[in-house]
């Protein structure tokens, strides 16, 4: 009975080789683990297992370009700690971006954002303006969603839209035309609109529109009085639409008002008379049968052409009525015979005034 007290002082001997024969296990086990994960990696269609080296990805998608700024862009400049800089600012035509306090523009087009906030940063550094500039530069109107009017219209004005509009309804937004509209106005297209065409069909590479092209005219006479359907445009966001000025005539000399007039809308055309009418006619000292049209021409010596005109004749019917053109100068010779008698004339009356108030 002692001897067997003594023996299970300890664990039975059949438990330790129990945990040696385990132990033994769990080292032949692993190799067989790690053949089964690499055999059901390279299985198709079964699932990596955790610690598996993941399979190939597919390949990435392309990055959005970032965006570049354009011309006629509306920004939105943020200078920190510095309110009399931040607003918003409109890029010109050009390109450029006028900013407070910097003595000259900053080139903004074809730059992406960040970009432009460097360099707008770097401006204000260099000008010692702020030290330590923290700029950054937001688009909150890109051209690509407005509509442009410019030119000799009442309002000239962005409008922002993304959707289409008709000639004729940005023409009235903008408050009409012009007294001294010209009857034509040039359309350019943005990306939009010359994408829009070629998607659609109807400006394929054979079409003979001629509303098709990247810049085209109208004929806004034709469009607002004859109403003309086809000359009424569909115009898309990144349009231009630029009204021309019709030009002034100038009537100097011996005339009661002498000035500029403006070839204004629907007036079919300035002939010489009525230039004299807007003039308020000729004075008593002028040389009715001296007069002349100077008329740009780079081809006559001086860069100008001379044309006399006699209103005498004219104004009897036996003389053309000469059209002008824009820039041209009706100029009235003032007589000097007939200025030397008129000024002895009042003279003349001024002594006698003065004669006749002495003896009373």
């Amino acid at each position: 009975m002692k001897l067997w007290a003594k023996k299970q002082s300890g664990p039975p001997v059949w438990w330790s080789n129990m945990g040696a024969c385990l132990a033994v296990l769990a080292v032949l086990a692993v190799p067989c683990r790690m053949l089964t994960a690499q055999s059901a990696a390279n299985m198709p269609g079964t699932a990596a297992l955790p610690g598996a080296r993941p399979a190939p990805t597919a390949r990435a998608t392309p990055e959005i370009p970032e965006y570049l700024v354009g011309p006629q862009d509306l920004l939105t400049v943020q200078v920190y700690d510095a309110p009399d800089i931040t607003g918003e600012y409109r890029v010109s035509s050009a390109g450029l971006l006028i900013l407070p306090l910097l003595p000259g523009p900053v080139q903004a087009a074809g730059l992406t954002l960040p970009e432009l906030s460097e360099r707008v940063a770097q401006k204000y550094r260099d000008a010692e303006i702020v030290s330590h500039p923290q700029v950054t530069v937001t688009v909150k109107e890109p051209r690509e969603h407005s509509i442009t009017i410019a030119g000799a219209v009442k309002t000239p004005q962005i409008f922002a839209t993304s959707r289409t509009a008709s000639l004729t309804d940005v023409i009235s937004q903008s408050g009409g035309l012009a007294d001294d509209a010209s009857p034509s106005a040039t359309i350019t297209r943005g990306e939009a609109g010359l994408r829009a065409l070629q998607e659609s069909g109807g400006c394929g590479p054979l079409s003979r529109d001629p509303h098709c092209g990247p810049s085209f005219s109208v004929d806004l006479k034709q469009l607002l009085e004859a109403g003309d359907p086809a000359l009424n445009v569909t115009l898309y966001p990144g349009d231009r639409v630029n009204v021309q000025h019709a030009g002034v005539v100038y009537v100097i000399g011996a005339v009661n008002r002498p000035g500029g007039f403006p070839l204004k809308t629907g007036q079919d055309e300035m002939t010489v008379l009525w230039a004299l009418a807007l003039a308020q006619d000729f004075t008593a000292t002028a040389s009715r049968s001296k007069a002349m049209i100077i008329r740009k021409n780079p081809a006559e010596k001086g860069g100008r052409q001379e044309i006399p005109v006699n209103l005498k004749q004219v104004l009897a019917g036996k003389g053309d009525d000469v059209r002008l053109q824009a820039n041209d100068i009706l100029y009235v010779v003032d007589s000097t015979q007939k200025r030397a008698l008129r000024r002895a004339a009042e003279a003349g009356v001024q002594a006698a005034t003065f004669g006749v108030i002495y003896h009373w």
